[in-house]
């Protein structure tokens, strides 16, 4: 995914941390929840049944695949940021944080 910093100047950028981060992710499976249709598409994308779910949230890399699929979705992205009062760089900067690139090995 490609860097989207939104045109603020590197010293604007706030420091999100990963508590923080966890936080944005949890309000983002919240907003889907509350509509059927958003979370259906999200779990059939995902390939994580209704009945799992809560055991797939407890995965390690379930908070940053979540906020990969809203960044994946401008309309969805906007929309949750609008809904949430959190800026869409925010969001994105949350997924960064969730999943850093892997080392090279």
């Amino acid at each position: 995914m490609q860097n989207l910093n939104f045109g603020l100047p590197p010293g604007r950028q706030s420091k999100l941390t990963k508590p923080a981060a966890e936080a944005i992710a949890i309000e983002a499976l919240n907003f889907l929840a509350t509509d059927p249709a958003l979370l259906d598409r999200f779990l059939t994308l995902s390939g994580i049944g209704l009945d799992n779910l809560r055991a797939a949230a407890a995965e390690p890399g379930f908070l940053a695949a979540l906020l990969d699929h809203l960044a994946s979705d401008e309309n969805l992205l906007l929309a949750f940021a609008a809904k949430s009062a959190q800026r869409p760089e925010a969001i994105v900067k949350a997924r960064e944080i969730l999943s850093p690139p892997a080392e090279p090995s």
